[in-house]
């Protein structure tokens, strides 16, 4: 999959979000133009194989990273790191 040049502190911050489970990969998209498969092709080119894996088992089980299958709208934290 064809990702864009993006710099290591970029890259830390996609890192960053991806892992945190209330960040939806719509939040993502918006601030960086990643979409999902793209974030999973970076995880996949920046991580080891195991802490791979087992964030993509958290992430496939987090109804929290896709913002339809929330149950909740209101009340989502927003970091301060964030644009949208």
């Amino acid at each position: 999959m064809k990702l864009p040049n993006l710099d290591s502190a970029t890259i830390d911050r996609i890192i960053e979000m991806a892992w945190e489970d209330r960040t939806p990969f719509d939040a993502i998209e918006a601030q960086f133009g990643l979409l999902e498969k793209q974030v999973i092709a970076l995880m996949r080119r920046e991580m080891k194989e195991s802490s791979f894996r087992m964030w993509r088992e958290r992430v496939t089980k987090r109804k929290t990273k896709h913002i339809n299958k929330r149950e909740f709208i209101a009340g989502r934290f927003k970091s301060q790191n964030q644009k949208a």
